[in-house]
Parts: C-alpha cells; sequence; structure tokens
C-alpha cells in the first residue's frame, strides 16, 4: 500500500532477480493505489489487492483474504503477453495496464529493456488501441564504494558489497551516470500518447525513478533526478493515467459511464477506519478518491 515500503522491498531485496520477489512489492502497492486513488473496483484489478466493496453502500474495506496474485493474460497483436498490473472491465476487455520493472545492477543491458519496452507496448496497443498503458522504471541508487563508505558513516548504512563499474547508478558527485541519463532520454521518447489513433509504440504514461538502497534512506526517491521538467516524475505518473482513461472510457463514451466510470469512496468507508475492515497503515503520498455523494458521481455498487 505504501510507497516507500514497496521501494524499499525492490532497493533492499537479496533474491535473485529471476524470482521477481524484488518487483512483487511494487506490482501490489499499484493495484491497491488504484483501487484508493483511482477509484476502480479492486475485482477489476489483477493481481486483486487485498480490498473489498460493500455492494449495497459501496463502502471500500481492508479485505486481505479476497487478495489473489498472478499476471493476466492479455491478447497482443503479435503475441500473448502477461501484463503485470491490469484493469479489465466486464464487456470491455482491458482498458488500463501497467509494467513494473526496475534494474538493480548490470545497467549496461539497458537497451535490451528499451526494446522489450517498445515490443511490448506496440503489441498491446496493436490488439486494444485504447488500453490506457503505463511503464513504471525503477533503478537501485547503487553509488560507487567510496562513496557508499563515506556516506554510511553519516547515514548509518551497513557496507555492501564491491559493486562493478556496470553496476553504479550515481557517481561520485551524486549525479546520475551517463547510462542512467541516456535511458532517462529514451524513456522521454516513449511516454505521451493521447490518442488512439497515436503512435501504438508510445505509452500514455511513464515514470522513472532512482530508489535509494542504504541505511534510514532505503526505500526513499533520489531527489533531482529526474529534474523537474522531465516528461517522466514518478509524481505524474498516475494522475496521467486516470485523465487518459477518463478522455477515453468515461467522457467519449458517455452511454457506457455506469461501467466505466472511477468510484468515489465514502467517508466512512471502513478502510479509513483503525477497526476492522481498516488499513494496516494510511495511505502515504497519495490521497484516497473521497467526495460527498453527489448526483451521478455517489459511491454506488459495482
Amino acid at each position: 500500500m505504501d510507497e516507500r515500503d514497496a521501494f524499499r522491498a525492490f532497493a533492499t531485496s537479496e533474491d535473485a532477480t529471476q524470482s521477481q520477489r524484488h518487483i512483487k512489492p511494487i506490482h501490489w502497492y499499484v493495484a491497491c493505489r488504484l483501487v484508493v486513488e483511482g477509484g476502480f473496483l479492486p475485482e477489476d484489478i489483477t493481481p486483486r489487492p487485498p480490498l473489498a466493496v460493500d455492494p449495497r453502500s459501496g463502502r471500500l474495506r481492508y479485505e486481505p483474504d479476497a487478495a489473489t496474485g498472478g499476471e493476466r493474460t492479455i491478447l497482443g497483436g503479435l503475441k500473448t503477453k502477461d501484463i503485470d498490473v491490469t484493469v479489465l472491465k466486464p464487456g470491455l476487455g482491458p482498458v488500463l495496464a501497467v509494467s513494473c520493472k526496475g534494474a538493480i545492477k548490470a545497467f549496461r543491458n539497458l537497451t535490451n529493456r528499451l526494446e522489450e519496452a517498445v515490443g511490448d507496448c506496440t503489441n498491446i496497443h496493436i490488439t486494444y488501441p485504447a488500453l490506457v498503458a503505463g511503464y513504471l522504471f525503477a533503478f537501485r541508487a547503487n553509488r560507487q564504494a567510496a562513496a557508499v563508505a563515506e556516506e554510511g558513516a553519516v547515514a548509518g548504512a551497513s557496507p555492501r558489497r564491491q559493486l562493478a563499474a556496470n553496476d553504479i547508478a550515481v557517481g561520485r558527485g551524486g549525479a546520475p551516470v551517463e547510462a542512467v541519463l541516456r535511458f532517462h532520454h529514451a524513456l522521454s521518447e516513449l511516454s505521451g500518447r493521447r490518442s488512439i489513433r497515436d503512435d501504438v509504440s508510445r505509452y500514455e504514461s511513464v515514470a522513472l525513478t532512482l530508489v535509494e538502497p542504504e541505511g534510514h534512506e532505503a526505500g526513499g526517491v533520489l531527489e533531482g533526478f529526474p529534474p523537474p521538467d522531465s516528461r517522466i516524475l514518478l509524481r505524474d505518473f498516475f494522475s496521467t493515467l486516470y485523465l487518459r482513461y477518463d478522455e477515453r472510457f468515461v467522457y467519449g463514451a458517455p452511454d457506457l459511464k455506469s461501467v466505466t466510470r472511477r468510484r468515489f469512496w465514502t467517508e466512512d468507508s471502513p478502510a479509513w477506519t483503525a477497526g476492522p475492515g481498516g488499513l494496516p497503515d494510511r495511505p502515504a503520498g497519495y490521497d484516497p478518491r473521497i467526495a460527498e455523494p453527489m448526483d451521478d458521481e455517489a459511491p454506488s455498487p459495482p
């Protein structure tokens, strides 16, 4: 649920990358945020987050037994594809999808990541041109060993194993290395798809972030990169997804609004309380989608 916890698990994991354990917490974070902030129904999302909606009152509650893992397999134009987080609307198919990727070392392989990103986006947009596609990429902000030792004396960071030159993301001066800068530029060119007639190889929204791996700052996002004028800032990622979704599936198709509109949750939902059905931790870094019941935007049964 919490961004910091999800990124901390990614940044400090010692599991092999093949296991996907370092990235799974980010999947769950995205899925939960799409409900709490985005107003999507939990049952429409894969993996199904540990949340449920009362069919009578529309109140949101924490329901750990409702959670189910896995990825949804999407029929692409070239091949089927397992998507990390997917929103599927009955009768319409997949309407929003987020790919969550990360690199903890071996940054020399970033070209392969770009080719994969372009191919996956093209593949799903061929079959579903209206689908809103997001791409969230996190780097572990590895520093040169000397810099880590110096910072550890101040921040209480634990010693880390020696890193190869290709595993370094942040140089001694605190700026990202050239490989990361090039990757940022390339990803920026893959973002910003607005219309279903636009280039199918571009994502509707892209975010890039460097995550601190050491000490008390572990899980925090590196300040200052991407720069404030970047097109792929994490702070804009979700709001852009929601905007593109509403443009296509709500405002652009008013006859389907009863199915496609995003829900507002009530102020008295159990999710916001400390009692039964309350979230273990209040959302951090974003606000729940709460509003007073008004007209056709009132919380309603799924």
